[in-house]
């Protein structure tokens, strides 16, 4: 019995099938169904408040310097039906590692402008905040913090894990245990 022309496969057959198997999974992973909800807890209900356009109490040095915001998440904590935008963001450094500061953001009644509704993490506390993550109504991060002025910007040498819970209409902080000695963070 012979074989016909289009059963046998070749390196070209394979070469077009691939192209074609990455062209379908390529479009599906940039388009989303125009009936795609958010998966619970994901906090996308209403839109979140840009933390790129929220004016922050940080404390920058010479006038004109910048802010970053490093890293962001977003939840609906209150339940009120649009999501809350938490913030991690430091002063813009050319060099160093300048400490962060954590702010959970809402929007204004008047304006819908992003407004700042808590602060989790000051500033002034002189850590670096690594590790954002929401899960339901609960926040967690990483501190990173120094047991004294003696070490590096660069290097610190404490590592706590946090926790703030959304209860009572405020959010409660759970600490983690300290890594890195017996200092807390």
């Amino acid at each position: 019995m012979t074989e016909l022309p289009h059963t046998r496969t070749r390196a070209v057959h394979w070469l077009a099938t691939a192209a074609a198997l990455a062209a379908v999974l390529g479009g599906t992973a940039l388009l989303h169904p125009a009936t795609a909800t958010p998966a619970p807890g994901t906090g996308a209900v209403g839109r979140a408040p840009d933390p790129d356009r929220a004016r922050y109490p940080l404390h920058c040095g010479p006038a004109g310097t910048r802010t970053d915001v490093l890293d962001r998440a977003a939840a609906d904590f209150d339940g009120d039906g649009t999501a809350e935008t938490v913030a991690v963001v430091r002063c813009r450094a050319r060099g160093g590692t300048p400490p962060s500061a954590v702010f959970v953001l809402s929007r204004t009644a008047d304006t819908g402008r992003p407004r700042i509704a808590a602060t989790l993490v000051e500033q002034r506390e002189g850590m670096s905040v690594r590790d954002l993550a929401v899960r339901g109504t609960t926040l967690s991060a990483t501190l990173l913090g120094y047991s004294s002025a003696d070490v590096p910007r660069c290097c610190p040498d404490k590592r706590r894990t946090v926790k703030w819970e959304w209860r009572e209409g405020k959010f409660a902080l759970r600490p983690g245990p300290v890594a890195g000695g017996g200092v807390s963070v």
